[in-house]
């Protein structure tokens, strides 16, 4: 059974910095890309950001490139989020992906 146990969410302040993390369990982490999502309230889910197999290729949605960095330590089945010079509109429950399969989320809120 494939099982994503997001952490590392919290309340900060704009310009401020989270570090979320996935443990992955259930499957082989190494063999499978892994992706970020996020949906904020009343809105639908968004994609945020995507690492391949050997964490050597990475994506981002246009409004946090530049300020968050995906990757992953494959020896630890982990996927990590660096969250830095945070906004407003990154308010969201962040989730981690493998396919279509999500963990339950962490809650990021961004608020002075």
């Amino acid at each position: 059974e494939v099982q994503l146990v997001e952490s590392g969410g919290g309340l900060v302040q704009p310009g401020g910095s989270l570090r979320l993390s996935c443990v992955a369990s259930g499957f082989i982490f190494s063999s499978y890309g892994m992706s970020w999502v996020r949906q904020a309230p009343g809105k639908g889910l968004e994609w945020v950001s995507v690492i391949n197999r050997g964490g050597d290729t990475t994506s981002y949605t246009d409004s946090v490139k530049g300020r968050f960095t995906i990757s992953r330590d494959n020896a630890k089945n982990t996927l990590y989020l660096q969250m830095n010079r945070l906004k407003p509109e990154d308010s969201a429950v962040y989730y981690c992906a493998k396919g279509d399969q999500r963990g339950q989320g962490t809650q990021v809120s961004v608020s002075s």
